[in-house]
């Protein structure tokens, strides 16, 4: 039986065309993806607290210091040095995958700007990629599919499904618009996960 497979043409045709078939589909959807994980561990920027000092009493209007004594109260407060700022911050939601962390829009001492990702955590996948949209950021189905309806920007291919990790954002993106962030799985159009970014 196999020899009269082996000798119809038309039996390699159907071989061909299944064995092509699986590399294509093995390609497109890489479904072992969902078994394996890609762990980054990237040092993540500080940001800086700027301490609230107490205006010093003036001596000489409240009279509680003799003339020429020095209080140490009456000293101005030396200046914070610049350092990063925190500008906006947002918790991951769920969208096709269950998806979880922090992302944050931190400014650097030197104007650089990055979104940062703390303790995220999001199934891998083909195709993945970084977005800052204007869409709002929905719960459940109704929010898969909407961060391609309007503005968006795209940062990177997601460097990992899990672990901390920084991305650059160009001095060019409009903040004060794309204020969410959306693990976008462009080869099918849908959101993994996403975090509406907030002051």
């Amino acid at each position: 039986m196999w020899k009269r497979l082996l000798a119809n043409p038309l039996s390699w045709l159907v071989a061909v065309v299944v064995a092509a078939g699986l590399a294509f589909g093995g390609y497109w959807y890489q479904p072992w993806k969902l078994f394996t994980d890609d762990v980054v561990d990237e040092a993540l920027p500080q940001v800086q607290i700027a301490a609230t000092g107490t205006p010093a009493a003036d001596p000489a209007a409240s009279g509680s210091a003799s003339p020429g004594s020095a209080s140490p109260s009456a000293a101005p407060a030396s200046p914070s040095p610049a350092g990063n700022q925190l500008l906006a911050s947002g918790e991951f939601v769920t969208h096709e995958h269950e998806t979880s962390g922090t992302a944050e829009v931190v400014q650097l001492a030197d104007g650089r700007r990055q979104l940062v990702f703390r303790d995220f955590a999001t199934s891998n996948g083909p195709d993945l990629r970084v977005w800052l949209s204007d869409q709002p950021v929905l719960d459940g189905r109704d929010g898969w599919f909407v961060f391609d309806d309007g503005q968006w920007a795209e940062l990177d291919r997601l460097k990992g499904n899990r672990g901390d990790q920084v991305y650059e954002i160009p001095a060019d993106v409009d903040l004060t618009s794309l204020t969410s962030v959306s693990i976008w799985c462009k080869r099918f159009s849908v959101s993994f996960g996403a975090a509406e970014l907030a002051a």
